[in-house]
């Protein structure tokens, strides 16, 4: 006998039929080459040998008296395979799209809770040749991560499969269910354990509120109240946001995980904001097509994960916060850094209050409750009338990086199909494996009948995020590419005798005036017959004036050697009113 966590019995206590709480997925596989068997009895012997490597083959439900607390798990000691493993031939033509709108079919309906809760259906008649694999299990047994492992158990890593070793003998019991007496005792202890629990986390979960509603200080450490910029508590209402009905339509869509990944690391962003990011445009193009784009940002319920690492217990660890999907952004790439920001905000608010948030709690007296509280809803459709929390569901859940094999045949494709709930009317959930990226797009049939053109939207929306890195990564290479320039050599040339600096002008020009001046006393004296003498340049000349001169050339150097050395207005002037170089020149 295992007891139900408070959350995994939450996922029963909500179930109706018109929201079924069971997760799926979808694979499309490969058959051997030449191969001329049975697949269906082949698949049907594989899960049988394999069926006591994950308890949740082999587990059912044992209810509660008058549903007065959470139920337990009890082993099934006759599992029918010829129930839970089923047969499916699609008619003519047997196309893609036939296969997902059966399987949208399968998954509309409840799990039987007097049985193990899964269901496998074998998938043939495909006009590719392949075959199909679909399989739904209650949420209540297991989350996303946990799925994962149990896909571990049954799939292989090569095509021959491994060998498993048969389970131990046990001792059959021969009881179908439990007493009341014994159930009704196994509620009470489990009950007084849960809220032992419960105080013993208090103090964490205390500390974890504190630091989520207390701000950090800033650097002039104050703390600045007030709630987050992008935290918004409700969305805007949408055609999305609705009661649903039992009815679901389905469609599954891939794209590649290393292009993923470029774009991320081009233009800035994680593998989930650039799935975010592909889904809000999606979206944009989706809602502005029906006339119902609203101008404020859509809000995604997102699960975020709670299993530690190394953790492949069956049950359920998951909590969800809401993020906003910057609809509003028409621009991909700004839309793109807008989701990263909140992102990262969303990151550091759950990294401070994940490891206090309660997965077990006590629901004494609770179940019939609730389930009747959400019958009401379900058929009351105040959910029409009422603000959504969150417009649509994004999930991402990790793969397997390699190609798996189940019963010979490699598996092509691993599309999830997941949950979807009242006022959220849309569940896009994204599985990795094998360097894809399978989208698996499951949506109330009357809310979203046309799926198929939201799943086309969400391929547009990639390419483009797509040819915008290609043009980042080539303008990089543009850039990359251009040769530096490299200095030229200068040539030696000959130094001009007036080509100086403008700071030297001044000495240059006096140079030039001592050297006139000593010509033409020079040419004087030798006119007169007498030897050279040698002109000091700041010697006091006689008080001539400059027409005193016989000699018509001087006249001409004096005015060369003013015009090489203007003088500024305010030049000081000697007595006579001629300048310093004139007397010189004289």
């Amino acid at each position: 006998m295992n007891h139900l966590s408070g959350l995994d019995a939450m996922f029963l206590h909500m179930e109706s039929p018109e929201m079924p709480m069971h997760v799926g997925s979808l694979n499309v596989m490969d058959l051997p080459d030449g191969y001329s068997g049975e697949f269906f009895e082949d698949a049907k012997h594989r899960i049988a040998e394999r069926i006591h490597l994950a308890d949740l083959f082999t587990r059912k439900l044992a209810l509660m008296p008058f549903d007065l607390s959470n139920p337990v798990w009890v082993e099934d000691e006759a599992v029918d395979l010829d129930y839970h493993v089923r047969h499916v031939s699609l008619p003519k033509p047997g196309s893609n799209r036939q296969l997902q709108q059966y399987v949208a079919r399968l998954h509309s309906s409840l799990l039987d809770r007097s049985r193990p809760l899964w269901e496998c259906f074998v998938i043939d008649g495909l006009k590719s040749g392949q075959v199909a694999m679909y399989t739904k299990v209650h949420h209540a047994g297991m989350d996303g991560q946990a799925g994962v492992a149990l896909a571990q158990a049954i799939y292989d890593l090569e095509p021959t499969g491994r060998v498993v070793k048969p389970p131990r003998p046990k001792i059959r019991r021969n009881q179908y269910q439990l007493g009341m007496a014994e159930l009704g005792g196994a509620a009470v202890r489990n009950t007084a354990q849960q809220i032992v629990k419960l105080f013993q986390t208090a103090p964490a979960i205390l500390r974890a509120l504190r630091d989520t509603v207390v701000p950090e200080k800033d650097d002039n450490g104050k703390r600045q109240w007030g709630m987050p910029k992008n935290f918004k508590i409700f969305g805007p209402r949408t055609l999305l946001n609705v009661s649903v009905t039992n009815q679901r339509t389905f469609a599954g869509r891939t794209v590649s995980l290393a292009e993923t990944k470029l774009i991320g690391k081009t233009l800035g962003g994680s593998l989930n904001d650039v799935v975010m990011c592909a889904t809000a445009g999606a979206m944009r193009r989706y809602l502005a097509d029906h006339d119902d784009l609203p101008a404020k940002s859509l809000l995604a319920a997102i699960p975020v994960s709670l299993r530690a690492p190394g953790d492949k217990s069956s049950n359920n660890q998951v909590s969800m916060l809401s993020m906003l999907l910057c609809t509003d952004i028409a621009d991909p790439v700004e839309r793109l850094h807008a989701i990263h920001t909140a992102s990262n905000a969303n990151k550091a608010m759950m990294g401070r209050v994940k490891t206090a948030i309660p997965t077990d709690f006590p629901l004494f007296g609770a179940p019939w409750l609730m389930s009747g509280i959400a019958a009401v809803v379900a058929r009351s459709r105040l959910i029409n009338l009422m603000p959504p929390i969150a417009n649509i569901v994004i999930s991402n859940v990790p793969g397997s990086p390699v190609p798996l094999y189940f019963a010979g045949a490699k598996v092509i494709s691993y599309y999830p199909v997941s949950i979807v709930a009242h006022s959220m009317a849309l569940n896009v959930t994204v599985q990795s494996y094998a360097g894809r990226l399978d989208y698996g797009l499951i949506a109330c049939r009357r809310a979203v009948p046309d799926i198929v053109d939201l799943g086309d939207h969400l391929l547009t929306e990639h390419q483009i995020l797509l040819a915008r890195t290609h043009e980042v990564l080539a303008a990089k290479e543009a850039d990359s590419a251009q040769p530096a320039m490299k200095p030229q050599p200068v040539k030696p040339q000959a130094i001009q005798p007036l080509a100086v600096k403008p700071r030297g002008a001044k000495r240059a020009a006096k140079v030039a005036a001592n050297n006139i001046a000593r010509s033409v006393a020079a040419s004087a004296s030798a006119s007169r017959g007498a030897s050279p003498t040698r002109v000091k340049p700041k010697a006091e000349p006689q008080r001539k004036s400059a027409g005193t001169h016989k000699s018509g050339s001087a006249k001409v150097v004096v005015a060369k050697v003013v015009a090489l050395k203007p003088r500024s207005a305010t030049a000081a002037k000697r007595p006579g009113g001629r300048t310093a170089r004139s007397r010189v020149a004289a």
